[in-house]
């Protein structure tokens, strides 16, 4: 199981285009969901955040082994995500991928993820 967090820098002036990503993807769950079922994804948050002047977008995800790459999936909503993501997210700035100290799933729930 991967547990991640990572800061990605949007590029300047793309603020509402990601407000229109961010609504897409709220607006689309039910195709979103089936997407992260072959990505083995149990868990995926993305957080926004001004920071010095500069916007980012923080993904937390809780993911399985084995799971299918967003990037080669041929799902209409993943190749629309990717689309904005190619818009939205700045190449120059490389992610940051926060540490893990401690990942906390009751035995109940991690059984679950398989």
């Amino acid at each position: 199981m991967n547990v991640e967090l990572t800061r990605f820098r949007v590029k300047d002036g793309k603020s509402a285009v990601v407000d229109e990503w961010l609504a897409f993807l709220n607006g689309n769950m039910k195709d979103v969901l089936v997407t992260l079922e072959g990505e083995k994804m149990y868990v995926e948050t993305i957080f926004r955040e001004m920071l010095d002047g500069n916007e980012y977008l923080y993904w937390y995800s809780v993911q399985g082994e084995g799971g299918q790459e967003v990037e080669t999936s041929t799902h209409w909503i993943d190749e629309k995500h990717m689309a904005f993501w190619k818009e939205c997210i700045d190449p120059e700035f490389a992610p940051v991928d926060l540490t893990t100290a401690v990942i906390m799933i009751p035995e109940s729930i991690k059984t679950n993820m398989k």
